[in-house]
């Protein structure tokens, strides 16, 4: 559609009819009540380029309504994680107290220990989840950076020196490469790998640890003397909740490991093992 022009103090006026700005400033409205609507013209002219401009600040406005959404939406789901597993821990807890106050002598220092045990499985439970929640919603920024392989496994087994003495599993490390990585979160990753592989382990076993590289990146790979896994538990590893085979085990530790190596463009890959082999799940890093 053309526009008239009209000279005005050395000035070109556009003049546009009433019934068009008042279209205009329904479908404005309608945008911001959340409607869709499609302002784009493909004739030239200011009006017209004033209406595509507009609709370009509406499809912005909608991606960041989206984006909040999806972070509201995360924040309700783990927070709703949060509660349902504390519950069970929680109220085994208030059940030892109450019994504890008149329990017989011989009894109360198993109470005490079962206390104990779960203090500790609840704030390992509090913290994995608000990891989880940070790395899912991008709040992590990843120093990435070259790590001796043999620093990075020591750092991931300093919290599992006692589970693993408790069983007598013994580590062995084959290999050194350099990881370029973020130390403290992919220590954190393959904590929560080992502690898998302890978990699914059988006492006085040993969990083998190797590490490599190849053209496409740098690898640390974690075998357990398990079983193995079978297809159906493969699938639902990395599902939160839903992964742990183990009595003692919450099913977020596999979910955290692979976001944050996700996070750093790495992956997990698994091998099920079985007829005698336990289950392989190799760290990657991408180069």
């Amino acid at each position: 559609m053309q526009y008239k022009l009209k000279r005005y103090g050395g000035l070109d006026i556009v003049l546009i009819k009433k019934h068009e700005i008042t279209e205009l400033s329904a479908n404005v409205r309608k945008i911001i009540d959340g409607q869709e609507i499609d302002l784009r013209v493909n004739n030239e002219g200011p009006w017209n380029i004033l209406k595509n401009d507009i609709h370009i600040l509406a499809q912005l406005k909608n991606e960041q309504v989206a984006v909040l959404q999806h972070d509201r939406d995360v924040l309700k789901g783990t927070m709703a994680d949060i509660s349902h597993q504390l519950k069970t821990p929680l109220t085994s807890m208030m059940i030892m107290v109450d019994l504890l106050e008149h329990a017989p002598p011989e009894k109360r220092a198993e109470f005490i220990q079962t206390i104990k045990m779960g203090l500790v499985r609840t704030d390992w439970l509090v913290s994995a989840l608000l990891k989880m929640a940070k790395v899912e919603a991008g709040a992590v920024s990843f120093a990435r950076g070259p790590v001796h392989s043999a620093d990075l496994v020591d750092l991931a087994l300093e919290p599992l020196y006692i589970q693993l003495e408790i069983k007598n599993q013994r580590i062995t490390l084959s290999g050194e490469v350099e990881v370029h990585c973020d130390k403290r979160w992919t220590a954190e990753a393959l904590t929560n790998i080992l502690k898998n592989a302890s978990e699914h382990a059988p006492a006085d076993t040993e969990i083998r640890i190797d590490v490599g590289q190849n053209p496409i990146g740098t690898w640390i790979a974690v075998t357990d003397s398990g079983a193995g896994l079978s297809t159906a538990q493969m699938a639902k590893l990395f599902r939160r909740f839903e992964g742990s085979q183990s009595s003692t085990g919450y099913g977020i530790g596999l979910p955290l490991a692979r976001a944050i190596m996700r996070g750093q463009d790495g992956d997990i890959e698994v091998a099920g093992g079985g007829n005698g082999s336990g289950a392989t799940f190799t760290l990657k890093f991408f180069k």
